[in-house]
């Protein structure tokens, strides 16, 4: 996917949901092909890099096939993958997921408040400098759980009901003030093209929203908790847009970016 930059402006992809070490090998493939040598100007990851098997407070047979260090090693290999089809100077975030959250929230039912430092995944002293490459947005719904350029706003998301993308885009523009926004998400697996937001079915509300959909594989490696729900809507997708930064986005007129969603195929 190749953009034609214009003055003052990011070129931007943002991908979701990993969950190492179940990620699709497939979609990551195609998806560092999409990205490489695109001119992208920042690389948005969305959250659940991690499934973080050992800080659920279900029971999961997936704890026992392996452990936090192994998802540490799966996910530094897959950001650095991203960061090496990459230009040097590409900005990179990550918007940290439930799933990477519960590794560190404060919740002992996860992971014990005396071994909760030992788990952060930045210091880990094989791993920790592939993640600290990375700016990470904390898993706060809100301003602080949100990364903008210009009117385009991203965030992981927190909500999966049918109408959660239009719902969030519209509460996270409000937090930020932003008009005239595009929200990129992720967490529900299902990827959605742009919509635009309404207040009924005659009225446009000035607000955008999509969904990059997921990159975890599926199959055999399908989630414990999906096996008896429907996922014909999950696939693997990529946001790739154009934003303008130059000013205040709040003082912004009209529609400042461009953006499409790319759904993987097969």
């Amino acid at each position: 996917m190749v953009w034609k930059k214009r003055p003052s402006t990011e070129r931007f992809a943002a991908i979701s949901c990993a969950h190492v070490p179940f990620q699709c090998k497939k979609a990551q493939a195609w998806m560092l092909d999409q990205i490489a040598d695109a001119g992208l100007t920042t690389c948005v990851f969305l959250g659940d890099l991690f499934e973080s098997s050992a800080a659920s407070v279900h029971e999961n047979d997936d704890a026992n096939t392996h452990t936090l260090e192994d998802e540490y090693e799966e996910g530094a290999s897959y950001l650095d993958k991203i960061r090496g089809v990459l230009r040097k100077d590409c900005q990179l975030v990550w918007c940290l997921g439930n799933h990477d959250d519960n590794i560190i929230v404060r919740d002992s039912r996860r992971i014990p408040k005396d071994l909760r430092p030992l788990c952060d995944w930045n210091n880990h002293y094989d791993f920790g400098a592939s993640f600290r490459h990375w700016k990470q947005i904390p898993y706060i719904k809100g301003v602080e759980g949100t990364f903008n350029l210009g009117q385009v706003i991203f965030a992981h998301g927190y909500d999966c009901g049918a109408s959660s993308d239009s719902l969030e885009g519209l509460q996270l523009a409000g937090a930020l003030g932003i008009w005239n926004s595009l929200t990129i998400r992720g967490h529900t697996h299902r990827p959605c093209h742009i919509e635009q937001s309404r207040r009924t079915s005659k009225i446009l509300l000035p607000h955008w929203y999509c969904n990059a959909g997921h990159m975890r594989a599926m199959g055999k490696d399908r989630p414990q908790f999906m096996k008896r729900k429907d996922v014909s809507q999950w696939g693997n997708g990529i946001v790739f847009g154009e934003a303008y930064t130059k000013g205040n986005p709040r003082r912004m007129d009209g529609r400042q970016w461009d953006a499409e969603v790319l759904v993987r195929q097969g």
